[in-house]
């Protein structure tokens, strides 16, 4: 299918293709988020605690983050949309298992198991087939645009919609909402076309792809058990780290008999790509760190419902709404590397705010500035970095860098909940979730400084050809 921008086809053509992939990213941001202003009724109803309501929503980050990059290379094996189609229907499955549950156990594997890996399946094909359909520099910024913004707006909307479901209703229809949603996407898909043919014989490195997500499992799961046992850390860290040593040794034996690993290592010689991976991990995790810690922050110690709490979450969204869906205009005005700095820096500076003026007055309108400056932050970067990284390669690396720069931005999510939920169980005070939110500052920082170092050249109109 050819880009329709490019062909001269009508728009309607291009919002067909859109719509579907644009709304597959915005369903699996917002399962990411959703479950934080529920954390309180889902603890109870399923006869739990908040840190096992947090262990379920790492878990599912964690599926994600540790599939992500075996999934992008099943792509060129299985086709794109088949994959897409497949993810979406192990997704839907476990969303309908999870709005049922009886316990944590089954939540677990609706929730955390079953829509991780849906999650996992379809979300490198929305990415691959995004930049090999839309071939014409424009209108792929203006597609990944809209991706971006789609998920921007589920993680920011996340804790509104929920609250207001599970006000409404029960936490429980906020799962039915997304078998809705993924029915709906299932049925716009159909406008699709797979641009490239499967290619079944095409060898798969399984090794590697065990290797790759044990490694990943136990780094996040050392971060989870900083609060039970520091040897523990140790431990898991160091274990996590030996294995994924052991994946590259791999790779690169692989590589010097001429056979295909599950990643090339000439993805990782590209340093604009490496900058901007760093910045999109930095970016999920600060979005989805602050998410928990606000949520839990709002219903623990000021006491506020679902509905509250994700009323006071709709600053941030406005702020991601403003600048994501500004994404082509920024594009076209500002180089990349320069709409990243200044993502960084806004959210920074709203994490300032934020904890100035939460913690000098009770009102509930102290929280609106911060969360507002935080949203408008990651609204302008979450776009760029993705063009930056996907742009660095042709088209037959797409399936790898796609797997991998998602994999990167969904590990991202789960440090940001694993490390935000970590200092929180460690002292449930005010103190704590300050610490908790000047950590995840820090990490911006990191994000900002890789950014600052991003070549001036990473911008997507001179690299028409990606």
């Amino acid at each position: 299918m050819a880009d329709p921008v490019a062909t001269g086809k009508p728009s309607s053509a291009l919002r067909r293709v859109l719509i579907p992939l644009a709304l597959a990213q915005f369903i699996c941001s917002f399962a990411g988020s959703n479950m934080n202003v529920m954390i309180t009724d889902m603890s109870e109803d399923l006869d739990t605690t908040v840190q096992g309501i947090q262990t379920a929503i790492t878990i599912f980050l964690l599926v994600m983050a540790a599939l992500m990059i075996p999934a992008g290379k099943l792509t060129d094996r299985y086709g794109r949309k088949r994959l897409f189609l497949l993810g979406l229907i192990v997704y839907g499955i476990g969303a309908l298992m999870s709005a049922v549950s009886p316990g944590l156990g089954v939540l677990i594997l609706g929730n955390s198991i079953l829509e991780g890996v849906g999650t996992a399946l379809l979300i490198p094909p929305v990415y691959i087939l995004t930049t090999l359909l839309f071939t014409e520099v424009t209108s792929r910024a203006r597609a990944f645009g809209a991706i971006m913004a789609m998920g921007g707006v589920g993680a920011a909307a996340g804790p509104l919609i929920g609250g207001l479901i599970a006000t409404a209703l029960s936490w429980r229809w906020a799962f039915v909402f997304q078998a809705l949603i993924i029915a709906l996407i299932v049925l716009l898909s159909r406008h699709i076309e797979d641009p490239l043919p499967p290619e079944p014989g095409r060898p798969f490195d399984t090794l590697g792809a065990v290797l790759s997500a044990i490694g990943l499992v136990l780094l996040v799961m050392g971060i989870l058990a900083a609060d039970d046992n520091g040897w523990l850390l140790l431990g898991l860290l160091a274990a996590g780290a030996l294995v994924l040593v052991w994946f590259f040794v791999h790779v690169r034996a692989m590589e010097r008999t001429g056979k295909e690993p599950l990643l090339s290592t000439s993805l990782f010689r590209n340093k604009t790509s490496n900058l901007g991976l760093v910045t999109q991990n930095a970016q999920w995790l600060v979005l989805m760190g602050v998410s928990f810690v606000v949520a839990a922050y709002l219903q623990v110690v000021r006491g506020y419902n679902a509905i509250e709490t994700g009323v006071i979450f709709t600053a941030a969204t406005v702020g991601v709404l403003l600048t994501s869906f500004g994404a082509e205009r920024f594009a076209k005005r500002r180089e990349q590397r320069t709409l990243i700095m200044a993502g960084f820096v806004l959210t920074i500076v709203g994490i300032g705010v934020f904890l100035a003026m939460v913690s000098s007055s009770p009102s509930v309108w102290a929280f609106a500035p911060g969360l507002f400056l935080i949203g408008l932050g990651i609204g302008l970067m979450l776009t760029p970095s993705v063009n930056v990284v996907q742009s660095a390669f042709g088209e037959d690396q797409q399936g790898e860098i796609s797997g991998l720069s998602r994999s990167v931005s969904n590990l991202g999510s789960s440090l940001g909940t694993a490390i935000a939920g970590t200092i929180l169980v460690a002292g449930l005070t005010t103190h704590a979730y300050g610490l908790a939110m000047a950590v995840l500052a820090g990490i911006a920082v990191v994000g900002l400084v890789a950014a600052v170092f991003l070549p001036r050249s990473a911008v997507p109109e001179r690299s028409a050809a990606a």
